[in-house]
């Protein structure tokens, strides 16, 4: 019997931005002909019993593709006969998955993202994909499900202001080793496709559509999947001692907002998830210039990211205890925003002399990772933050850049980064003497020094004695093009990794 696993769609607010068709993905013990595209794996090194099976069954036709093409199962790489002769098929692709030390569900996972685009543009509506002898460093299920994942994560697309938006998807049908291990494996990845779709939708959206209230409107509808919602106004916010935050807001007519969603699957010390979550940032009265500012929508990718990790793992039912605290604001000009040279005062007691109003990010997070710390005391804090242009300068947008001085945690994360094709690159804590003030205790930016570094040491005076990890994640929140698992807009960098890292830790 077949397993139909259809993609998650989001059931909460921005709906209207999905696709009204997705991918559609079934996982059996064998497949019919009745497809417009039939897929077959070419190894580097390996046997190849289905190629050569189905070259039998097409009469040395693939083969004849094979030698003309001189194709030699390299990753990635793909080769086709077009109208076999005696078959239902209107394609059949030949698609080279390297050698079998080297496949594992990362590449596969890139690999299904890429041959999925590749079906959209040939408008096959169906595909079949022979599976079942695809070996590598991971076992069968896990690359056949991570394939999907990644044909699925390629789906997904943010069209609602197109006129007429691309419907074209694709229906797989899969001949895997293992229907029912490959159907639970799935199943999970779902729960996090999920939160990697509510990420991009939020970081997609508009910056007019997405403000503070729209994204705390948002995360109130996680309720339903059993996650607490705390939301406090900017009046909350002085209360509470939290200028920084309030800050930042106060240029805009809405203010601040801290968000905070709380999934506790388990009585562990919970962990806390910290994302930056600036919804638009115009740099204040030092204000940004140029093409980068049209982007600048995508500034609370860092809260989008952990509020879908919280989804994902509510999703799951995983057995984790997960909070995510969300620091939002728009960063805009008015009379009454912050100015250049202005003092403020955060909750950890601290005050900051705000040098350059476009080093705002910093701010909102110093009162969110205090607030997660006073009232979670959670077991490990991790925040999340297109931070800091010097990033993507060090290490590009093929990277973020991690900060830690616990080598546990950044290794773990680079290892659950790697495994999900999120990667992460080190860099160093340090230049604390640069961030002196002559009337507050810091300034909001360094007096020279790496940039990255140190507002990473900046946020660095909030974590306190947690155990703390800060992945800085400018550049890696929006791509023009899609590639990969990614299609063009939000990325949802920073689920997938997450998600990883706390399941298999």
């Amino acid at each position: 019997m077949k397993h139909i696993i259809k993609a998650s769609l989001l059931t909460l607010a921005l709906s209207a931005s999905l696709n009204t068709q997705a991918a559609q993905f079934s996982f059996s013990s064998k497949v019919d002909s009745d497809a417009h595209t039939l897929i077959v794996f070419y190894s580097q090194d390996g046997k190849n019993n289905q190629f050569k099976n189905l070259d039998k069954q097409f009469n040395g036709q693939l083969q004849r593709i094979i030698d003309v093409e001189n194709f030699e199962g390299k990753y990635a790489k793909t080769a086709q006969l077009i109208a076999p002769l005696n078959s239902n098929y209107k394609r059949i692709l030949v698609v080279g998955t390297g050698k079998q030390d080297e496949l594992n569900k990362a590449r596969i996972a890139k690999l299904g993202g890429n041959i999925h685009a590749q079906l959209v543009k040939y408008k096959a509506d169906t595909a079949n994909v022979l599976f079942d002898d695809v070996t590598g460093v991971d076992a069968n299920h896990l690359l056949a499900a991570n394939f999907a994942h990644g044909a699925n994560l390629r789906d997904h697309r943010f069209e609602k202001y197109k006129q007429t938006p691309n419907t074209q998807t694709v229906t797989y049908t899969f001949d895997v080793d293992s229907t029912k291990k490959t159907t639970a494996t799935y199943k999970q990845l779902e729960s996090i496709q999920a939160g990697v779709f509510l990420a991009r939708d939020l970081t997609s959206e508009v910056a007019t559509e997405m403000t503070p209230v729209d994204f705390a409107n948002t995360a109130k509808e996680l309720e339903s999947l059993g996650v607490t919602i705390t939301i406090l106004k900017p009046e909350q916010l002085k209360e509470l001692g939290m200028g920084a935050l309030e800050a930042v807001g106060r240029g805009s007519d809405q203010g601040a907002r801290l968000v905070v969603a709380h999934y506790k699957g388990s009585n562990d010390d919970p962990i806390a998830l910290v994302g930056k979550g600036i919804t638009f940032d115009s740099g204040g009265y030092s204000i940004k210039t140029g093409a980068s500012i049209a982007r600048m929508k995508s500034d609370m990718a860092g809260a989008a990211a952990v509020l879908g990790t919280v989804k994902a793992m509510a999703m799951a039912k995983a057995d984790k205890n997960v909070v995510a605290v969300m620091g939002m604001a728009a960063n805009m000009v008015s009379q009454f925003a912050v100015a250049p040279g202005d003092v403020v005062r955060t909750a950890e007691g601290l005050s900051v002399e705000i040098l350059n109003t476009d080093a705002e990010g910093r701010l909102v997070l110093s009162d969110a990772m205090w607030y997660a710390r006073k009232h979670f005391n959670p077991s490990i804090m991790i925040d999340v933050a297109t931070l800091t242009g010097s990033k993507i300068r060090a290490v590009g947008n093929e990277y973020a850049a991690v900060f830690s001085k616990d080598d546990t945690l950044v290794n773990q994360l680079t290892l659950a980064g790697k495994q999900v094709n999120e990667n992460l690159w080190r860099l160093p804590l340090g230049y604390k003497d640069m961030l002196k003030s002559d009337i507050a205790d810091i300034t909001n930016v360094g007096s020279g020094g790496p940039g990255a570094t140190t507002a990473a040491t900046f946020l660095e005076h909030f974590a306190g004695e947690t155990r703390w990890v800060h992945i800085d994640i400018a550049g890696n929140a929006l791509v023009k093009k899609g590639k990969g698992e990614l299609s063009p807009g939000g990325t949802g960098y920073g689920v997938r990794l997450l998600s990883e890292w706390l399941l298999a830790n």
